[in-house]
Protein backbone atom coordinates (compact mmCIF):
# COMPACT_ATOMS: atom_id res chain seq x y z
CA UNK A 1 0.00 0.00 0.00
CA UNK A 2 0.73 3.21 -0.76
CA UNK A 3 1.87 5.93 2.01
CA UNK A 4 0.92 8.96 -0.17
CA UNK A 5 -3.33 9.74 0.27
CA UNK A 6 -3.44 12.18 -2.43
CA UNK A 7 -1.94 13.43 -6.20
CA UNK A 8 0.33 16.41 -6.11
CA UNK A 9 -1.12 17.81 -9.69
CA UNK A 10 -5.12 18.49 -10.22
CA UNK A 11 -4.59 17.47 -13.77
CA UNK A 12 -3.54 14.09 -15.31
CA UNK A 13 -1.37 14.70 -18.39
CA UNK A 14 1.40 11.93 -18.41
CA UNK A 15 3.05 9.59 -16.46
CA UNK A 16 6.11 11.69 -16.51
CA UNK A 17 4.36 13.57 -14.28
CA UNK A 18 3.58 11.02 -11.30
CA UNK A 19 5.90 9.62 -8.31
CA UNK A 20 5.98 5.84 -7.99
CA UNK A 21 4.38 6.43 -5.00
CA UNK A 22 1.36 8.27 -6.70
CA UNK A 23 1.33 5.48 -9.27
CA UNK A 24 1.17 3.24 -6.49
CA UNK A 25 -1.65 5.53 -4.71
CA UNK A 26 -3.81 5.10 -7.71
CA UNK A 27 -3.29 1.23 -8.34
CA UNK A 28 -4.53 0.80 -4.24
CA UNK A 29 -7.28 2.88 -5.33
CA UNK A 30 -8.26 1.07 -8.42
CA UNK A 31 -8.52 -1.92 -6.37
CA UNK A 32 -11.32 -0.39 -4.19
CA UNK A 33 -12.60 0.46 -7.27
CA UNK A 34 -13.21 -2.73 -9.34
CA UNK A 35 -15.24 -3.99 -6.46
CA UNK A 36 -17.76 -1.57 -7.17
CA UNK A 37 -18.10 -3.42 -10.18
CA UNK A 38 -19.02 -6.27 -8.42
CA UNK A 39 -21.90 -5.01 -6.04
CA UNK A 40 -25.47 -5.31 -7.19
CA UNK A 41 -25.69 -1.92 -7.77
CA UNK A 42 -22.48 -0.84 -9.25
CA UNK A 43 -22.80 3.08 -8.16
CA UNK A 44 -20.70 5.02 -5.76
CA UNK A 45 -21.60 8.53 -5.01
CA UNK A 46 -18.22 10.09 -4.59
CA UNK A 47 -18.36 12.12 -7.19
CA UNK A 48 -21.96 13.34 -7.12
CA UNK A 49 -22.59 17.35 -8.35
CA UNK A 50 -18.92 16.86 -10.05
CA UNK A 51 -19.68 17.46 -14.10
CA UNK A 52 -17.29 15.46 -16.44
CA UNK A 53 -16.72 16.48 -20.22
CA UNK A 54 -15.15 14.03 -22.43
CA UNK A 55 -13.93 15.77 -25.47
CA UNK A 56 -12.69 13.15 -27.61
CA UNK A 57 -10.94 14.29 -31.17
CA UNK A 58 -10.04 10.81 -32.13
CA UNK A 59 -12.37 7.74 -33.17
CA UNK A 60 -11.93 5.25 -29.19
CA UNK A 61 -14.17 2.92 -28.37
CA UNK A 62 -12.47 1.40 -25.06
CA UNK A 63 -11.12 4.63 -23.82
CA UNK A 64 -14.30 6.49 -24.26
CA UNK A 65 -16.94 4.30 -23.43
CA UNK A 66 -14.59 2.99 -19.90
CA UNK A 67 -14.39 6.54 -19.06
CA UNK A 68 -17.92 7.01 -19.32
CA UNK A 69 -18.38 4.03 -17.35
CA UNK A 70 -16.28 4.80 -14.89
CA UNK A 71 -18.19 8.94 -14.68
CA UNK A 72 -21.56 6.79 -14.34
CA UNK A 73 -20.35 4.32 -11.42
CA UNK A 74 -18.74 7.75 -9.13
CA UNK A 75 -22.17 9.38 -10.14
CA UNK A 76 -21.15 12.34 -11.90
CA UNK A 77 -22.68 14.20 -14.35
CA UNK A 78 -21.37 13.70 -18.00
CA UNK A 79 -21.57 15.14 -21.31
CA UNK A 80 -19.60 13.88 -24.40
CA UNK A 81 -18.45 15.66 -26.98
CA UNK A 82 -16.72 14.09 -30.41
CA UNK A 83 -15.33 16.37 -33.48
CA UNK A 84 -17.66 15.72 -35.91
CA UNK A 85 -20.79 17.17 -33.72
CA UNK A 86 -19.10 20.16 -32.60
CA UNK A 87 -17.90 23.56 -33.59
CA UNK A 88 -14.26 22.10 -34.67
CA UNK A 89 -15.91 21.56 -37.71
CA UNK A 90 -16.05 24.97 -38.43
CA UNK A 91 -12.85 25.95 -37.92
CA UNK A 92 -12.86 26.62 -34.03
CA UNK A 93 -9.47 26.54 -32.16
CA UNK A 94 -8.96 23.67 -29.43
CA UNK A 95 -8.71 27.11 -27.10
CA UNK A 96 -11.42 28.63 -27.84
CA UNK A 97 -13.37 25.05 -27.53
CA UNK A 98 -12.18 24.82 -24.40
CA UNK A 99 -13.17 27.94 -23.21
CA UNK A 100 -16.58 27.77 -24.41
CA UNK A 101 -16.89 24.37 -22.04
CA UNK A 102 -14.96 26.59 -19.46
CA UNK A 103 -18.19 28.85 -19.17
CA UNK A 104 -20.49 25.48 -18.75
CA UNK A 105 -18.26 25.24 -15.28
CA UNK A 106 -16.88 21.28 -15.75
CA UNK A 107 -14.73 20.30 -12.93
CA UNK A 108 -12.96 17.76 -15.44
CA UNK A 109 -12.20 17.55 -18.76
CA UNK A 110 -10.97 14.19 -20.18
CA UNK A 111 -9.46 15.18 -23.76
CA UNK A 112 -8.26 12.75 -26.33
CA UNK A 113 -6.39 14.87 -29.25
CA UNK A 114 -4.63 14.12 -32.20
CA UNK A 115 -1.72 16.54 -31.53
CA UNK A 116 0.83 16.16 -29.07
CA UNK A 117 0.72 18.26 -26.37
CA UNK A 118 -3.15 18.77 -26.61
CA UNK A 119 -3.77 18.11 -22.57
CA UNK A 120 -0.91 20.33 -22.05
CA UNK A 121 -2.86 22.98 -23.63
CA UNK A 122 -5.97 23.20 -21.76
CA UNK A 123 -4.27 22.82 -18.16
CA UNK A 124 -2.56 26.02 -18.68
CA UNK A 125 -5.92 27.50 -20.12
CA UNK A 126 -9.00 25.82 -17.78
CA UNK A 127 -9.64 26.04 -14.16
CA UNK A 128 -11.14 22.53 -15.15
CA UNK A 129 -9.08 19.35 -13.77
CA UNK A 130 -7.58 17.81 -17.01
CA UNK A 131 -7.10 14.01 -17.88
CA UNK A 132 -5.20 13.05 -21.09
CA UNK A 133 -7.05 10.22 -22.69
CA UNK A 134 -4.12 10.25 -25.46
CA UNK A 135 -2.60 13.10 -27.53
CA UNK A 136 -0.99 12.26 -30.98
CA UNK A 137 2.36 10.04 -30.08
CA UNK A 138 2.96 11.53 -27.06
CA UNK A 139 1.56 9.72 -23.73
CA UNK A 140 -1.92 7.57 -22.89
CA UNK A 141 -1.58 7.67 -19.32
CA UNK A 142 -4.51 5.89 -18.03
CA UNK A 143 -3.39 3.10 -20.46
CA UNK A 144 -0.30 2.66 -18.68
CA UNK A 145 -2.17 2.85 -15.68
CA UNK A 146 -4.55 -0.79 -16.57
CA UNK A 147 -1.83 -2.11 -17.69
CA UNK A 148 0.14 -1.66 -14.64
CA UNK A 149 -2.54 -2.67 -12.90
CA UNK A 150 -3.20 -6.07 -14.62
CA UNK A 151 0.27 -7.29 -14.81
CA UNK A 152 0.24 -6.41 -10.87
CA UNK A 153 -2.96 -8.50 -10.64
CA UNK A 154 -1.25 -11.45 -12.32
CA UNK A 155 2.27 -10.81 -11.04
CA UNK A 156 1.91 -9.31 -8.26
CA UNK A 157 4.33 -6.72 -8.60
CA UNK A 158 5.97 -4.23 -11.27
CA UNK A 159 9.53 -4.74 -9.70
CA UNK A 160 12.16 -6.91 -11.29
CA UNK A 161 9.94 -8.09 -14.13
CA UNK A 162 10.91 -8.69 -17.65
CA UNK A 163 8.34 -6.45 -19.71
CA UNK A 164 8.68 -6.89 -23.86
CA UNK A 165 7.09 -4.11 -25.82
CA UNK A 166 6.69 -4.92 -29.54
CA UNK A 167 4.69 -3.59 -32.64
CA UNK A 168 5.11 0.09 -33.95
CA UNK A 169 6.88 1.85 -31.39
CA UNK A 170 7.26 4.64 -33.56
CA UNK A 171 3.70 6.10 -33.72
CA UNK A 172 2.48 4.58 -30.21
CA UNK A 173 1.90 6.83 -26.89
CA UNK A 174 1.37 3.72 -24.79
CA UNK A 175 4.83 2.61 -25.47
CA UNK A 176 6.10 6.12 -24.08
CA UNK A 177 3.59 5.92 -21.29
CA UNK A 178 4.35 2.49 -20.41
CA UNK A 179 7.90 2.82 -20.67
CA UNK A 180 7.93 5.31 -18.20
CA UNK A 181 5.47 3.99 -15.81
CA UNK A 182 7.10 0.38 -15.80
CA UNK A 183 11.18 1.51 -15.13
CA UNK A 184 9.92 3.98 -13.16
CA UNK A 185 8.65 0.86 -10.94
CA UNK A 186 11.31 -1.70 -11.49
CA UNK A 187 10.64 -3.51 -14.34
CA UNK A 188 12.99 -3.98 -17.17
CA UNK A 189 11.78 -2.94 -20.50
CA UNK A 190 12.66 -4.35 -24.35
CA UNK A 191 11.10 -2.33 -27.05
CA UNK A 192 11.01 -4.51 -30.40
CA UNK A 193 9.96 -3.06 -33.91
CA UNK A 194 11.23 -2.83 -37.60
CA UNK A 195 14.23 -0.44 -38.16
CA UNK A 196 11.23 2.05 -39.80
CA UNK A 197 9.45 2.10 -36.85
CA UNK A 198 11.84 2.98 -34.12
CA UNK A 199 11.79 6.27 -32.53
CA UNK A 200 15.06 8.23 -32.30
CA UNK A 201 16.34 8.44 -28.66
CA UNK A 202 13.92 5.75 -27.44
CA UNK A 203 16.97 3.88 -25.41
CA UNK A 204 16.27 7.39 -23.27
CA UNK A 205 13.22 6.51 -21.81
CA UNK A 206 15.29 3.61 -20.34
CA UNK A 207 14.49 0.63 -22.67
CA UNK A 208 16.77 -1.98 -24.31
CA UNK A 209 16.00 -1.63 -27.70
CA UNK A 210 16.14 -4.80 -30.52
CA UNK A 211 14.70 -5.44 -34.05
CA UNK A 212 14.63 -9.24 -33.28
CA UNK A 213 11.19 -10.78 -31.75
CA UNK A 214 12.69 -13.60 -30.58
CA UNK A 215 15.36 -11.94 -28.37
CA UNK A 216 12.58 -9.78 -27.13
CA UNK A 217 10.04 -12.27 -26.28
CA UNK A 218 13.25 -14.25 -24.60
CA UNK A 219 12.90 -14.79 -21.04
CA UNK A 220 9.58 -12.30 -20.63
CA UNK A 221 6.92 -12.26 -17.91
CA UNK A 222 5.01 -10.27 -20.13
CA UNK A 223 4.58 -9.83 -23.96
CA UNK A 224 2.83 -6.41 -24.99
CA UNK A 225 2.04 -5.92 -28.46
CA UNK A 226 0.65 -2.62 -29.91
CA UNK A 227 -0.92 -1.59 -32.99
CA UNK A 228 0.41 -1.14 -36.22
CA UNK A 229 -1.07 2.90 -36.73
CA UNK A 230 -1.77 2.56 -40.36
CA UNK A 231 -3.44 6.09 -39.79
CA UNK A 232 -0.06 7.47 -38.33
CA UNK A 233 1.86 6.33 -41.34
CA UNK A 234 2.46 9.22 -44.01
CA UNK A 235 5.06 7.38 -46.17
CA UNK A 236 6.53 3.51 -46.69
CA UNK A 237 7.12 1.87 -43.55
CA UNK A 238 6.30 -1.68 -43.88
CA UNK A 239 6.62 -3.50 -47.09
CA UNK A 240 3.49 -5.45 -46.70
CA UNK A 241 1.24 -6.83 -43.79
CA UNK A 242 2.01 -10.32 -44.46
CA UNK A 243 5.53 -9.57 -44.20
CA UNK A 244 5.44 -7.53 -41.03
CA UNK A 245 3.48 -10.75 -39.38
CA UNK A 246 5.87 -13.01 -40.74
CA UNK A 247 8.73 -10.86 -38.53
CA UNK A 248 6.95 -9.22 -35.88
CA UNK A 249 3.50 -11.14 -35.56
CA UNK A 250 3.39 -12.80 -32.14
CA UNK A 251 2.71 -16.33 -32.56
CA UNK A 252 2.62 -19.38 -29.92
CA UNK A 253 6.28 -20.78 -31.27
CA UNK A 254 7.44 -17.18 -30.20
CA UNK A 255 5.29 -16.85 -27.09
CA UNK A 256 7.34 -19.86 -26.05
CA UNK A 257 10.23 -18.39 -25.84
CA UNK A 258 8.86 -16.22 -22.95
CA UNK A 259 8.03 -16.98 -19.09
CA UNK A 260 5.70 -20.35 -19.12
CA UNK A 261 3.44 -17.89 -16.86
CA UNK A 262 4.16 -14.86 -19.51
CA UNK A 263 0.65 -13.19 -19.81
CA UNK A 264 -0.14 -11.74 -23.37
CA UNK A 265 -1.23 -8.23 -23.39
CA UNK A 266 -2.70 -5.81 -26.05
CA UNK A 267 -4.08 -2.27 -25.74
CA UNK A 268 -6.17 -2.80 -28.55
CA UNK A 269 -7.98 -2.38 -31.36
CA UNK A 270 -6.20 -5.37 -32.69
CA UNK A 271 -5.41 -6.38 -36.27
CA UNK A 272 -5.54 -10.01 -36.19
CA UNK A 273 -3.06 -11.61 -38.58
CA UNK A 274 -0.94 -8.49 -38.01
CA UNK A 275 -0.30 -8.11 -34.43
CA UNK A 276 -0.74 -11.04 -33.21
CA UNK A 277 -2.22 -14.59 -34.21
CA UNK A 278 -6.02 -15.46 -32.95
CA UNK A 279 -4.76 -18.55 -30.85
CA UNK A 280 -2.57 -16.35 -28.85
CA UNK A 281 -5.26 -13.16 -28.53
CA UNK A 282 -7.85 -15.73 -27.41
CA UNK A 283 -5.13 -18.17 -25.28
CA UNK A 284 -5.02 -18.71 -21.79
CA UNK A 285 -2.03 -16.59 -21.65
CA UNK A 286 -3.72 -13.63 -22.99
CA UNK A 287 -5.01 -10.78 -20.69
CA UNK A 288 -6.55 -8.62 -22.96
CA UNK A 289 -10.39 -8.40 -22.00
CA UNK A 290 -8.81 -7.78 -18.18
CA UNK A 291 -7.07 -4.81 -19.58
CA UNK A 292 -10.41 -3.85 -20.69
CA UNK A 293 -12.30 -4.08 -17.59
CA UNK A 294 -9.67 -2.83 -15.22
CA UNK A 295 -10.10 0.20 -17.38
CA UNK A 296 -12.63 1.33 -16.08
CA UNK A 297 -11.41 0.39 -12.35
CA UNK A 298 -8.55 2.51 -12.94
CA UNK A 299 -10.34 5.38 -14.24
CA UNK A 300 -12.49 5.62 -11.97
CA UNK A 301 -9.67 5.94 -9.52
CA UNK A 302 -7.58 8.70 -11.43
CA UNK A 303 -11.46 10.38 -11.44
CA UNK A 304 -12.11 10.09 -7.82
CA UNK A 305 -8.19 11.23 -6.45
CA UNK A 306 -7.97 14.05 -8.88
CA UNK A 307 -11.67 15.45 -7.45
CA UNK A 308 -9.66 15.12 -4.26
CA UNK A 309 -10.71 11.85 -2.67
CA UNK A 310 -9.01 10.35 -0.09
CA UNK A 311 -7.84 6.86 -0.63
CA UNK A 312 -7.95 5.75 2.71
CA UNK A 313 -11.74 6.59 2.87
CA UNK A 314 -14.62 4.95 1.74
CA UNK A 315 -15.17 4.45 -2.05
Amino acid sequence: MSDVTTLRSRHLLGIEDLEPAEISLILDTAVAMKEVGTRAIKKVPALRGRTVVNLFFEASTRTRLSFELAEKRLSADTMGMTTSGSSVTKGETLIDTAKTLEAMSPDMIVIRHASSGAAHVLARVCRSSIINAGDGTHEHPTQALLDAFTITERKGTLAGLRVAIIGDLLHSRVLRSNALLLTRMGASVIACGPPTLIPLGLDRLGVTVTTSIDEACDGADVVMMLRVQHERMHGLFLPSVREYFSLFGLTTERLARAKSDAIVMHPGPMNRGVEIASDVADGNQSVILDQVANGVAVRMAVLYLLAGGDAQGEA
